[in-house]
């Protein structure tokens, strides 16, 4: 099994340890200090007071890999679309491309029957570059639960967690996805197999949307948005709002939204993804996280009052640190987005 980690960071660097170390034919795609660290001296994790050193093929180039089994992309959802065509070399006839990004993912109406199938959505996937540079019939999703960081570059320290949310878009259970899901299992990872991935993105998205925007606008940790009054309130009626929607397209939310947040405050002083962002001057992951979300609410007919607002505060204060739009042009706010499949 040959498998391409593609954006070899902190997550994508602990697959590629774990599943090196396993057996299985790992490559990796990364720049900068990180990729000459890793060519250097190999990758290191740092997990459970253990160094854990791999080999592997790494380079910026994908056309030196040539196709795989898989690609699993770690990048971030704006630089996943900027990079869209460069992943080219690595796709087979048969290769699958396992999307790991926080927030809707471009394909999300892939699969799904009704009204809405196939549309693209314009927040995530601007031009459809990903829909027609991949295509969405290559997709297993993936939901990240690990918490990992680059300690230096070529070296990445495991701080919790060993699952991965996978599953089809068009809720099958295939040959491929179990290939996968037995691989990462073997390695000592954990693979969770859900008929809809969709739902388990909706529980991750339902707490990202709005801890991470509330945290860079406030510096607040997550106990403290959890807990205080008014962030609490806030968190509440924009997690409500977006559960309206999940559910038009037929999400299932298990949680309740006092437990979410409740489960949230027990993380403790936790400095939000989007927050470290921001104070490492870094493009802020902000359309996947909620411009998307609002785009599925007008298409929905459902309001966003909330989400509105602190959509709106999060992309000035963006604008005014130089950390968005994250794609080449703002998307409209005037009017839905998604377009049908036949543009």
């Amino acid at each position: 099994m040959k498998i391409c980690i593609y954006g070899a960071g902190a997550i994508g660097g602990y697959m590629a340890v774990m599943l090196k170390r396993s057996g299985v034919d790992v490559s990796l795609v990364a720049r900068g200090p990180h990729l000459a660290a890793i060519r250097e001296r190999g990758l290191k994790l740092l997990i459970d007071g253990r160094e854990l050193t791999a080999e592997m093929p790494a380079t910026r180039n994908a056309a030196e890999l040539g196709p795989q089994d898989y690609v699993i992309n770690g990048l971030k959802a704006h630089q996943a679309w900027e990079s869209a065509e460069d992943m080219a070399p690595l796709l087979g006839d048969h290769t699958a491309v396992v999307t790991m990004q926080n927030g809707v993912p471009w394909w999300y109406f892939h699969g799904l029957e009704g009204p809405h199938a196939d549309l693209r959505l314009q927040s995530v996937d601007p031009g459809d570059r990903q829909w027609n540079a991949i295509g969405p019939e290559r997709v297993i999703g993936g939901t990240v639960y690990p918490a990992t960081e680059i300690a230096e570059p070529g070296v990445v320290r495991h701080i919790y967690g060993d699952a991965f949310g996978l599953g089809e878009p068009n809720r099958r259970r295939t040959a491929r996805l179990a290939k996968l899901a037995d691989a990462i299992d073997a390695s000592g990872l954990r693979a969770r197999v859900y008929d809809d991935i969709r739902d388990d993105i909706w529980l991750k998205l339902w707490g990202n949307l709005c801890f991470n925007p509330i945290s860079a606008l406030t510096r607040a940790t997550l106990d403290v948005i959890a807990t205080d009054p008014a962030t609490r309130a806030l968190a509440k009626s924009m997690m409500l709002e977006a559960q309206a929607i999940g559910e038009t397209f037929g999400a299932t939310f298990k949680v309740g939204v006092e437990r979410r947040i409740d489960g949230a405050a027990k993380v403790g002083a936790h400095r939000t993804s989007m927050l470290q962002d921001v104070e490492a001057g870094k493009a802020i992951e902000l359309d996947a996280l909620l411009s998307a979300v609002q785009e599925m609410g007008r298409l929905a007919k459902v309001a966003t009052p909330n989400i509105d607002l602190v959509l709106g505060l999060t992309r000035q204060m963006g604008r005014s640190l130089g950390l968005y739009p994250t794609f080449p042009e703002p998307v409209s706010e005037d009017a839905p987005l998604a377009k049908a499949a036949n543009g």
